[in-house]
Protein backbone atom coordinates (compact mmCIF):
# COMPACT_ATOMS: atom_id res chain seq x y z
CA UNK A 1 0.00 0.00 0.00
CA UNK A 2 1.14 3.19 -0.82
CA UNK A 3 2.60 5.78 1.83
CA UNK A 4 1.12 9.06 2.25
CA UNK A 5 2.68 11.73 4.42
CA UNK A 6 1.51 15.29 4.67
CA UNK A 7 3.24 18.82 5.63
CA UNK A 8 0.78 21.34 6.85
CA UNK A 9 2.52 25.44 6.82
CA UNK A 10 2.17 26.84 10.40
CA UNK A 11 5.15 29.28 10.47
CA UNK A 12 3.12 32.48 9.89
CA UNK A 13 2.79 34.93 12.62
CA UNK A 14 -0.36 36.27 11.18
CA UNK A 15 -0.37 40.05 11.45
CA UNK A 16 -3.93 40.79 10.39
CA UNK A 17 -5.35 39.03 13.39
CA UNK A 18 -3.67 41.92 15.36
CA UNK A 19 -3.00 39.72 18.29
CA UNK A 20 -0.01 38.35 20.93
CA UNK A 21 -1.14 34.19 19.73
CA UNK A 22 -0.02 32.93 16.56
CA UNK A 23 -2.67 32.77 13.74
CA UNK A 24 -3.03 29.11 13.85
CA UNK A 25 -3.22 28.73 17.93
CA UNK A 26 -6.89 30.74 17.44
CA UNK A 27 -9.84 29.05 18.28
CA UNK A 28 -12.26 27.59 15.98
CA UNK A 29 -15.21 25.98 16.92
CA UNK A 30 -13.64 25.28 20.61
CA UNK A 31 -9.94 24.06 19.48
CA UNK A 32 -6.95 25.38 17.85
CA UNK A 33 -7.45 26.28 13.78
CA UNK A 34 -4.30 23.89 12.40
CA UNK A 35 -6.08 21.23 14.45
CA UNK A 36 -8.25 20.99 12.14
CA UNK A 37 -6.09 20.70 9.09
CA UNK A 38 -4.12 18.09 11.25
CA UNK A 39 -7.26 15.74 11.68
CA UNK A 40 -8.04 16.09 8.06
CA UNK A 41 -4.67 14.78 6.94
CA UNK A 42 -5.29 11.93 9.50
CA UNK A 43 -8.25 11.12 8.12
CA UNK A 44 -6.90 10.79 4.51
CA UNK A 45 -4.15 8.44 6.09
CA UNK A 46 -0.96 10.47 6.23
CA UNK A 47 1.79 9.22 8.77
CA UNK A 48 3.86 11.15 9.86
CA UNK A 49 2.63 14.56 9.30
CA UNK A 50 5.12 17.24 9.32
CA UNK A 51 4.40 20.97 11.16
CA UNK A 52 7.12 23.46 9.52
CA UNK A 53 6.69 26.26 12.62
CA UNK A 54 8.14 29.64 12.92
CA UNK A 55 6.97 32.16 14.96
CA UNK A 56 5.70 30.74 18.66
CA UNK A 57 7.01 27.26 17.32
CA UNK A 58 6.83 26.10 20.94
CA UNK A 59 3.40 26.86 21.79
CA UNK A 60 2.49 25.30 18.54
CA UNK A 61 4.56 22.16 18.94
CA UNK A 62 3.02 21.82 22.55
CA UNK A 63 -0.52 21.40 21.15
CA UNK A 64 0.25 18.37 19.59
CA UNK A 65 2.52 16.93 22.65
CA UNK A 66 2.53 13.27 22.68
CA UNK A 67 1.29 12.76 19.32
CA UNK A 68 3.41 9.63 17.62
CA UNK A 69 2.32 10.74 14.17
CA UNK A 70 3.52 14.23 14.72
CA UNK A 71 6.91 15.37 13.48
CA UNK A 72 8.41 19.38 13.48
CA UNK A 73 10.67 21.18 10.78
CA UNK A 74 11.42 24.53 11.73
CA UNK A 75 11.79 27.82 9.33
CA UNK A 76 13.37 30.55 10.55
CA UNK A 77 12.70 33.14 8.09
CA UNK A 78 9.38 32.98 6.54
CA UNK A 79 10.64 33.31 2.78
CA UNK A 80 7.53 31.76 0.69
CA UNK A 81 5.39 28.79 0.74
CA UNK A 82 8.42 26.74 -1.75
CA UNK A 83 10.70 27.62 1.61
CA UNK A 84 8.58 26.39 3.39
CA UNK A 85 8.41 22.78 2.26
CA UNK A 86 11.99 22.74 1.42
CA UNK A 87 12.56 23.49 5.93
CA UNK A 88 10.72 20.22 5.71
CA UNK A 89 12.97 17.88 3.73
CA UNK A 90 15.03 16.42 6.44
CA UNK A 91 11.82 15.51 8.82
CA UNK A 92 10.55 13.54 5.80
CA UNK A 93 14.12 12.05 5.07
CA UNK A 94 13.56 8.46 3.73
CA UNK A 95 10.14 8.67 2.84
CA UNK A 96 8.71 7.85 -0.39
CA UNK A 97 5.19 8.28 -1.30
CA UNK A 98 2.29 10.44 -2.01
CA UNK A 99 2.85 14.15 0.26
CA UNK A 100 0.02 16.21 0.81
CA UNK A 101 0.87 19.80 1.12
CA UNK A 102 -1.41 21.54 3.32
CA UNK A 103 -2.47 25.05 5.16
CA UNK A 104 -2.69 25.46 8.75
CA UNK A 105 -5.23 28.00 8.29
CA UNK A 106 -7.74 25.98 6.85
CA UNK A 107 -9.58 25.07 9.40
CA UNK A 108 -12.92 23.90 7.23
CA UNK A 109 -11.03 21.59 5.34
CA UNK A 110 -12.37 17.82 5.36
CA UNK A 111 -10.42 14.37 5.23
CA UNK A 112 -13.17 13.25 3.12
CA UNK A 113 -11.84 15.66 0.00
CA UNK A 114 -8.15 15.22 1.19
CA UNK A 115 -9.03 11.11 0.25
CA UNK A 116 -10.83 11.79 -3.14
CA UNK A 117 -7.83 14.12 -4.30
CA UNK A 118 -5.05 11.53 -3.39
CA UNK A 119 -7.63 8.84 -5.30
CA UNK A 120 -7.47 11.45 -8.23
CA UNK A 121 -3.81 12.13 -8.40
CA UNK A 122 -2.84 8.28 -8.14
CA UNK A 123 -5.98 6.86 -10.23
CA UNK A 124 -4.44 9.60 -13.04
CA UNK A 125 -0.70 8.55 -12.07
CA UNK A 126 -0.05 12.36 -11.74
CA UNK A 127 2.96 13.95 -10.31
CA UNK A 128 1.63 16.65 -9.05
CA UNK A 129 -2.21 17.58 -8.52
CA UNK A 130 -3.69 21.07 -7.19
CA UNK A 131 -6.83 20.94 -5.31
CA UNK A 132 -8.97 23.70 -6.56
CA UNK A 133 -12.25 25.94 -6.64
CA UNK A 134 -15.09 27.15 -8.60
CA UNK A 135 -15.64 30.82 -7.85
CA UNK A 136 -18.25 33.12 -8.60
CA UNK A 137 -16.36 35.76 -7.63
CA UNK A 138 -12.74 34.70 -7.68
CA UNK A 139 -11.48 37.84 -7.77
CA UNK A 140 -8.10 37.83 -5.13
CA UNK A 141 -7.39 34.38 -5.73
CA UNK A 142 -4.84 32.67 -8.39
CA UNK A 143 -6.57 31.38 -11.35
CA UNK A 144 -5.63 28.12 -12.60
CA UNK A 145 -5.02 27.68 -15.96
CA UNK A 146 -5.45 24.26 -18.46
CA UNK A 147 -4.51 23.10 -21.48
CA UNK A 148 -7.16 21.80 -24.03
CA UNK A 149 -6.58 18.13 -22.44
CA UNK A 150 -7.35 19.73 -18.91
CA UNK A 151 -3.95 19.66 -17.73
CA UNK A 152 -2.75 22.31 -15.61
CA UNK A 153 -0.40 24.72 -16.90
CA UNK A 154 0.82 27.54 -14.24
CA UNK A 155 -1.20 29.13 -11.52
CA UNK A 156 -1.66 32.70 -12.36
CA UNK A 157 -2.07 35.50 -9.25
CA UNK A 158 -4.52 37.99 -9.80
CA UNK A 159 -2.37 41.00 -10.18
CA UNK A 160 -0.29 39.06 -12.95
CA UNK A 161 -3.06 37.78 -14.85
CA UNK A 162 -4.36 38.87 -17.96
CA UNK A 163 -8.08 40.15 -18.75
CA UNK A 164 -8.62 36.37 -20.08
CA UNK A 165 -7.08 34.73 -16.91
CA UNK A 166 -8.79 36.76 -14.90
CA UNK A 167 -12.25 35.63 -16.60
CA UNK A 168 -11.28 31.95 -15.56
CA UNK A 169 -13.49 30.88 -12.28
CA UNK A 170 -11.48 27.94 -10.85
CA UNK A 171 -8.58 29.23 -8.38
CA UNK A 172 -5.81 27.63 -6.52
CA UNK A 173 -6.49 26.61 -2.94
CA UNK A 174 -3.13 26.62 -2.01
CA UNK A 175 -3.68 22.83 -1.67
CA UNK A 176 -1.53 19.88 -3.50
CA UNK A 177 -0.68 16.52 -3.76
CA UNK A 178 2.91 15.26 -5.11
CA UNK A 179 4.80 12.27 -5.02
CA UNK A 180 8.00 12.52 -2.96
CA UNK A 181 10.43 12.21 -5.49
CA UNK A 182 9.40 14.62 -7.80
CA UNK A 183 8.84 17.26 -5.06
CA UNK A 184 12.19 16.29 -3.17
CA UNK A 185 14.37 16.26 -6.78
CA UNK A 186 13.03 20.09 -7.99
CA UNK A 187 12.27 21.97 -4.29
CA UNK A 188 15.50 23.59 -4.60
CA UNK A 189 14.71 24.39 -8.19
CA UNK A 190 12.04 27.08 -6.86
CA UNK A 191 13.53 30.75 -7.30
CA UNK A 192 12.62 34.06 -5.91
CA UNK A 193 12.89 36.20 -8.73
CA UNK A 194 9.61 38.26 -8.15
CA UNK A 195 8.34 41.43 -6.33
CA UNK A 196 8.17 39.73 -3.14
CA UNK A 197 11.61 38.09 -3.55
CA UNK A 198 10.25 34.64 -1.75
CA UNK A 199 9.86 31.21 -3.00
CA UNK A 200 6.42 30.37 -4.23
CA UNK A 201 5.17 26.88 -4.48
CA UNK A 202 3.29 27.49 -7.53
CA UNK A 203 6.73 27.22 -9.41
CA UNK A 204 6.38 23.75 -8.86
CA UNK A 205 3.94 23.58 -11.64
CA UNK A 206 5.65 25.74 -14.16
CA UNK A 207 8.70 22.88 -13.05
CA UNK A 208 6.21 20.08 -13.74
CA UNK A 209 4.97 21.42 -17.22
CA UNK A 210 9.10 21.63 -18.57
CA UNK A 211 9.88 18.89 -17.56
CA UNK A 212 6.40 16.75 -19.23
CA UNK A 213 5.36 15.62 -15.82
CA UNK A 214 1.50 15.01 -15.40
CA UNK A 215 0.53 18.00 -13.59
CA UNK A 216 -3.38 18.42 -12.97
CA UNK A 217 -5.73 19.64 -10.87
CA UNK A 218 -8.79 18.26 -8.90
CA UNK A 219 -11.81 20.55 -7.54
CA UNK A 220 -13.64 20.46 -4.91
CA UNK A 221 -17.68 20.88 -4.75
CA UNK A 222 -17.66 22.89 -1.26
CA UNK A 223 -16.20 26.09 -1.95
CA UNK A 224 -15.90 26.99 1.62
CA UNK A 225 -13.07 24.10 2.08
CA UNK A 226 -10.42 26.07 1.14
CA UNK A 227 -11.39 29.30 2.74
CA UNK A 228 -8.09 30.42 4.01
CA UNK A 229 -8.33 32.68 7.88
CA UNK A 230 -6.33 35.87 7.72
CA UNK A 231 -8.01 38.05 10.27
CA UNK A 232 -10.78 37.89 12.69
CA UNK A 233 -14.01 38.10 10.91
CA UNK A 234 -12.85 35.29 8.57
CA UNK A 235 -12.16 33.35 11.89
CA UNK A 236 -15.69 33.71 12.78
CA UNK A 237 -16.88 33.04 9.28
CA UNK A 238 -15.12 29.71 9.48
CA UNK A 239 -16.11 29.05 13.05
CA UNK A 240 -20.06 29.56 12.39
CA UNK A 241 -19.45 27.34 9.27
CA UNK A 242 -17.75 24.16 11.83
CA UNK A 243 -20.86 24.68 14.45
CA UNK A 244 -23.44 24.20 11.40
CA UNK A 245 -21.28 20.95 11.25
CA UNK A 246 -21.24 20.01 14.54
CA UNK A 247 -25.14 21.20 14.84
CA UNK A 248 -25.79 19.06 11.73
CA UNK A 249 -24.30 15.94 13.18
CA UNK A 250 -26.06 16.22 16.31
CA UNK A 251 -29.78 16.78 14.68
CA UNK A 252 -29.01 13.68 12.46
CA UNK A 253 -28.15 11.76 15.80
CA UNK A 254 -31.55 12.62 17.22
CA UNK A 255 -30.66 15.46 19.25
CA UNK A 256 -33.08 18.69 18.96
CA UNK A 257 -31.67 22.25 18.42
CA UNK A 258 -34.83 24.17 18.29
CA UNK A 259 -32.74 27.20 16.64
CA UNK A 260 -29.55 25.75 15.13
CA UNK A 261 -27.80 29.16 13.68
CA UNK A 262 -28.36 30.37 17.39
CA UNK A 263 -26.70 27.26 19.42
CA UNK A 264 -22.89 26.80 19.71
CA UNK A 265 -21.27 23.73 20.52
CA UNK A 266 -17.72 23.33 20.01
CA UNK A 267 -16.03 20.27 18.83
CA UNK A 268 -16.05 17.51 20.80
CA UNK A 269 -19.36 17.42 22.88
CA UNK A 270 -21.24 14.64 23.33
CA UNK A 271 -24.88 15.20 23.33
CA UNK A 272 -27.54 12.42 24.03
CA UNK A 273 -30.69 11.55 21.94
CA UNK A 274 -33.85 13.22 22.36
CA UNK A 275 -32.23 15.87 24.26
CA UNK A 276 -33.72 19.37 23.69
CA UNK A 277 -31.19 22.25 23.44
CA UNK A 278 -33.01 26.47 23.22
CA UNK A 279 -31.61 29.16 22.13
CA UNK A 280 -28.79 30.90 22.65
CA UNK A 281 -26.90 27.98 24.67
CA UNK A 282 -23.12 27.56 24.86
CA UNK A 283 -21.62 24.03 25.17
CA UNK A 284 -17.87 23.42 25.23
CA UNK A 285 -16.71 20.16 23.63
CA UNK A 286 -15.18 18.56 27.08
CA UNK A 287 -19.05 18.55 28.25
CA UNK A 288 -21.10 15.23 27.95
CA UNK A 289 -24.89 15.79 28.00
CA UNK A 290 -27.20 12.34 28.65
CA UNK A 291 -30.39 11.40 26.75
CA UNK A 292 -33.58 13.02 27.62
CA UNK A 293 -32.59 16.52 28.66
CA UNK A 294 -33.42 20.33 28.62
CA UNK A 295 -31.23 22.65 28.18
CA UNK A 296 -33.02 26.12 28.23
CA UNK A 297 -32.42 29.55 26.40
CA UNK A 298 -29.25 31.26 27.60
CA UNK A 299 -27.16 27.98 29.58
CA UNK A 300 -23.45 28.07 29.52
CA UNK A 301 -22.09 24.62 29.88
CA UNK A 302 -18.25 24.09 29.84
CA UNK A 303 -16.05 21.16 30.72
CA UNK A 304 -19.66 19.54 32.20
CA UNK A 305 -20.67 15.92 32.97
CA UNK A 306 -24.10 15.83 33.07
CA UNK A 307 -26.43 12.30 33.10
CA UNK A 308 -29.74 11.54 31.55
CA UNK A 309 -33.06 13.04 32.30
CA UNK A 310 -31.94 16.42 33.43
CA UNK A 311 -33.22 19.51 33.31
CA UNK A 312 -30.93 23.07 33.07
CA UNK A 313 -32.89 26.08 33.49
CA UNK A 314 -32.79 29.47 31.14
CA UNK A 315 -29.82 31.13 32.61
CA UNK A 316 -27.70 29.12 34.44
CA UNK A 317 -24.23 28.77 34.49
CA UNK A 318 -22.26 24.91 34.50
CA UNK A 319 -18.34 25.20 35.10
CA UNK A 320 -16.53 21.45 35.49
CA UNK A 321 -19.09 20.03 37.47
CA UNK A 322 -20.57 16.58 37.41
CA UNK A 323 -24.33 15.66 37.48
CA UNK A 324 -26.13 12.18 37.72
CA UNK A 325 -29.86 11.83 36.35
CA UNK A 326 -32.61 13.75 37.44
CA UNK A 327 -30.82 16.89 38.24
CA UNK A 328 -32.54 19.89 38.33
CA UNK A 329 -30.62 23.45 37.85
CA UNK A 330 -31.72 27.40 37.66
CA UNK A 331 -32.89 28.92 36.60
CA UNK A 332 -30.07 31.52 36.67
CA UNK A 333 -27.52 28.79 38.80
CA UNK A 334 -23.72 29.12 39.14
CA UNK A 335 -22.12 25.61 39.46
CA UNK A 336 -18.75 26.17 40.16
CA UNK A 337 -15.70 23.76 39.27
CA UNK A 338 -15.71 20.67 41.77
CA UNK A 339 -19.25 20.37 42.51
CA UNK A 340 -21.32 16.86 42.13
CA UNK A 341 -24.39 16.44 42.55
CA UNK A 342 -26.33 12.63 42.80
CA UNK A 343 -29.71 12.01 41.46
CA UNK A 344 -32.58 14.10 41.55
CA UNK A 345 -30.65 16.99 43.08
CA UNK A 346 -32.18 20.46 42.55
CA UNK A 347 -30.37 23.29 42.57
CA UNK A 348 -32.66 26.24 42.08
CA UNK A 349 -32.42 30.33 41.02
CA UNK A 350 -29.51 32.40 42.38
CA UNK A 351 -27.69 29.30 44.32
CA UNK A 352 -24.25 28.80 43.60
CA UNK A 353 -22.06 26.11 44.50
CA UNK A 354 -18.43 25.24 44.69
CA UNK A 355 -16.56 22.07 45.87
CA UNK A 356 -19.92 21.00 46.61
CA UNK A 357 -20.94 16.98 46.61
CA UNK A 358 -24.83 16.91 47.58
CA UNK A 359 -26.11 13.46 48.01
CA UNK A 360 -29.03 11.96 46.52
CA UNK A 361 -32.99 14.50 46.88
CA UNK A 362 -31.52 16.86 47.84
CA UNK A 363 -32.14 20.56 47.42
CA UNK A 364 -31.13 23.94 47.62
CA UNK A 365 -34.21 26.13 45.82
CA UNK A 366 -33.11 29.53 46.26
CA UNK A 367 -30.90 32.05 46.99
CA UNK A 368 -27.58 30.18 48.54
CA UNK A 369 -24.42 29.87 48.66
CA UNK A 370 -22.66 26.18 49.49
CA UNK A 371 -18.60 25.80 49.29
CA UNK A 372 -16.52 23.59 50.33
CA UNK A 373 -19.40 20.82 51.23
CA UNK A 374 -20.17 17.32 51.77
CA UNK A 375 -24.15 17.49 51.76
CA UNK A 376 -25.63 13.97 52.21
CA UNK A 377 -28.82 12.89 50.90
CA UNK A 378 -32.58 14.15 51.18
CA UNK A 379 -31.24 17.25 52.52
CA UNK A 380 -33.18 20.85 52.37
CA UNK A 381 -31.59 24.00 52.59
CA UNK A 382 -33.07 26.59 53.42
CA UNK A 383 -32.76 30.02 51.38
CA UNK A 384 -30.65 32.41 51.54
CA UNK A 385 -28.44 29.99 53.46
CA UNK A 386 -24.69 30.21 53.43
CA UNK A 387 -21.38 28.13 54.37
CA UNK A 388 -19.31 30.67 55.44
CA UNK A 389 -15.94 28.61 54.15
CA UNK A 390 -13.06 31.03 54.35
CA UNK A 391 -11.51 32.65 56.79
CA UNK A 392 -9.22 35.41 54.93
CA UNK A 393 -6.58 32.85 55.04
CA UNK A 394 -7.75 28.90 54.61
CA UNK A 395 -10.74 27.32 52.93
CA UNK A 396 -12.93 25.12 55.22
CA UNK A 397 -15.17 22.38 55.01
CA UNK A 398 -18.56 21.97 56.19
CA UNK A 399 -20.12 18.46 56.06
CA UNK A 400 -24.06 18.11 56.42
CA UNK A 401 -25.76 14.57 57.14
CA UNK A 402 -28.65 12.53 55.33
CA UNK A 403 -32.06 13.94 56.08
CA UNK A 404 -30.81 17.45 57.45
CA UNK A 405 -33.39 20.25 57.52
CA UNK A 406 -31.67 23.86 57.43
CA UNK A 407 -34.03 26.84 57.96
CA UNK A 408 -33.92 29.95 55.70
CA UNK A 409 -31.28 32.59 56.71
CA UNK A 410 -28.49 30.26 57.92
CA UNK A 411 -24.48 30.50 58.23
CA UNK A 412 -22.81 27.45 58.85
CA UNK A 413 -19.18 28.53 59.82
CA UNK A 414 -16.74 26.28 58.36
CA UNK A 415 -15.04 24.09 59.75
CA UNK A 416 -18.33 22.38 60.93
CA UNK A 417 -20.02 18.96 61.27
CA UNK A 418 -23.85 18.73 61.40
CA UNK A 419 -24.97 15.24 62.09
CA UNK A 420 -27.84 13.06 60.04
CA UNK A 421 -31.63 14.33 60.55
CA UNK A 422 -30.77 17.09 62.98
CA UNK A 423 -32.56 20.66 62.25
CA UNK A 424 -31.39 24.39 62.30
CA UNK A 425 -33.86 26.80 63.05
CA UNK A 426 -33.94 29.68 60.66
CA UNK A 427 -31.77 32.53 61.23
CA UNK A 428 -29.12 30.37 62.95
CA UNK A 429 -25.57 30.97 62.76
CA UNK A 430 -23.96 27.70 63.41
CA UNK A 431 -20.08 27.94 64.98
CA UNK A 432 -19.87 24.48 66.46
CA UNK A 433 -20.74 20.86 65.60
CA UNK A 434 -24.52 20.10 65.89
CA UNK A 435 -25.59 16.33 67.02
CA UNK A 436 -27.66 13.79 64.98
CA UNK A 437 -31.39 14.52 65.43
CA UNK A 438 -30.70 17.83 67.38
CA UNK A 439 -32.73 20.96 67.08
CA UNK A 440 -30.00 23.99 66.52
CA UNK A 441 -30.86 27.76 67.17
CA UNK A 442 -28.42 30.39 67.69
CA UNK A 443 -29.96 33.61 67.35
CA UNK A 444 -30.56 36.27 69.56
CA UNK A 445 -34.55 36.16 71.64
CA UNK A 446 -36.87 38.48 69.82
CA UNK A 447 -38.15 41.37 72.39
CA UNK A 448 -41.32 43.21 71.80
CA UNK A 449 -41.49 46.79 73.69
CA UNK A 450 -44.99 47.37 73.35
CA UNK A 451 -46.11 51.19 72.05
CA UNK A 452 -42.52 52.18 71.21
CA UNK A 453 -43.38 53.44 67.91
CA UNK A 454 -46.37 56.04 69.74
CA UNK A 455 -43.76 57.50 72.51
CA UNK A 456 -41.52 58.19 69.24
CA UNK A 457 -44.03 59.88 67.95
Amino acid sequence: MEKVAAVILAAGKGTRMKSGVVKVLHPAAGRPMIAWPVDAARAAGADPIVLVVGHQANAVMNTFRGAGDIRCAMQEEQLGTGHAVACARDALAGFRGTVLILCGDTPLLRGETLQELIAFHRGQGADLTVLTALMDNPHGYGRVVRDESGRVLRIVEQKDASPEEQAVREVNSGIYCMESDFLFANIDSIGSDNAQQEFYLTDLLAIAVAQGRVCLARATNDTDEIMGVNDRAQLAAASRILRQRINQGLMADGVTLVDPDHTYIDYGASIGPDTVIQPNCSIDGATVIGANCEIDAGSSITGCSIGNDCHIKAGSVLEDSQLHNGVSIGPMAHLRPGTVLHDHVKIGNFVETKKVVMGTGSKASHLTYLGDAEIGSEVNIGCGTITCNYDGVRKHRTVIGDGVFVGSDVQLVAPVTVGSNALIAAGTTVTSDVPSDALAIARVPQVNKEGWRLRKK
